[in-house]
């Protein structure tokens, strides 16, 4: 069966039409979805997602993939699969945003920004949606730099930022909601040494260039004294979160969306906390090695300001 694809109504990425998983994806249609993940960054499937069965399917078009290292986060029985939900209680923080207890609010950021070899991408399987809320959003951070004047361009090309593991919203530094947190996190998260990437990144596959920003965990640009580092990235931030470079979904159950995380940020909006939300993620295994741990005494970097 033959695939076709339709810009979404921003531009930033595509509609796929006509795949049916659960009817087989032959050899043809996989290539094709990957071609197209690589050429638009993010896949819309809308109603496909039938099963778990279903999203292994489609996941496996775009790589391996790697199974959560906190087995609690996994779904049973697919130990590539992880399970988002609040349906038996909530497992991360609770934050109050104009006066709605909100839960699974994530600021813009890339997965694994935190870490020398991020992952390539993920995919996400809408199960039973929110009432209220629940929305997840991408930036095309290659259109965003394309979309950079030249003087800018030039001079960000070849510095290091440095960034952080920020479970919540506390480590933030950049672009941080206005939030009052009402319960912490539940689980015991692994801790990670600050780490130097690429402000601009060459896409591994594509050749493309992209702003690597991950307002979630960026800190500083090393080597820039504190004003002139927090100026520049505020204008990066500016710049890439304009509403031309977003897309934002509104999900229907059974809804899948595969993102290229070399290529994007994204966010989760939150939802009521009162509310239940259950989501299905794979993760797509990077191989590609970006940037390198800071290990100077308090995780700066030799170059890095005091």
């Amino acid at each position: 069966m033959v695939l076709n694809s339709k810009p979404t109504h921003t531009g930033v990425g595509l509609e796929i039409l006509g795949l049916e998983p659960e009817r087989g994806i032959s050899s043809e249609q996989a290539d094709c979805l990957r071609k197209l993940w690589l050429d638009a960054g993010v896949l819309v499937l809308r109603g496909v997602g039938t099963s778990p069965e279903v999203l292994l399917a489609v996941s496996r078009c775009f790589g391996e993939l790697e199974p959560h290292p906190i087995e609690q986060f996994r779904l049973a029985g697919y130990p590539e699969l992880i399970l988002l939900s609040n349906e038996h209680g909530l497992t991360g923080p609770v934050y109050e945003f104009e006066g709605v207890a909100t839960y699974g609010r994530i600021p813009w950021h890339t997965d694994l920004a935190f870490a020398t070899t991020p992952n390539a991408g993920a995919v996400l399987r809408m199960v039973s949606r929110s009432e209220h809320g629940g929305q997840t959003a991408w930036i095309d951070t290659a259109m965003a730099w394309e979309a950079l004047d030249t003087e800018l361009k030039r001079r960000i090309d070849g510095l290091e930022a440095k960034y952080i593991f920020s479970p919540d919203l506390e480590g933030m530094r950049f672009n941080k909601p206005e939030g009052r947190l009402l319960s912490g996190m539940q689980h015991q998260l692994p801790d990670y040494p600050p780490v130097a990437h690429p402000l601009v990144w060459v896409h591994p596959e594509t050749g493309r260039h992209v702003l690597n920003l991950s307002t979630l965990n960026i800190q500083s640009i090393l080597g820039l004294e504190e004003d002139d580092s927090d100026a520049l990235i505020q204008t990066l931030i500016d710049h890439t979160l304009q509403p031309r470079f977003q897309y934002t979904h509104e999900w229907q159950n059974n809804d899948i969306i595969v993102w290229d995380n070399y290529r994007t940020m994204h966010m989760a909006w939150g939802h009521p906390a009162n509310e239940t939300r259950i989501v299905q993620r794979s993760t797509i295994r990077g191989t590609t090695k970006m940037g390198r741990e800071l290990t100077a005494p308090g995780g700066r970097a030799p170059d890095e300001p005091l």
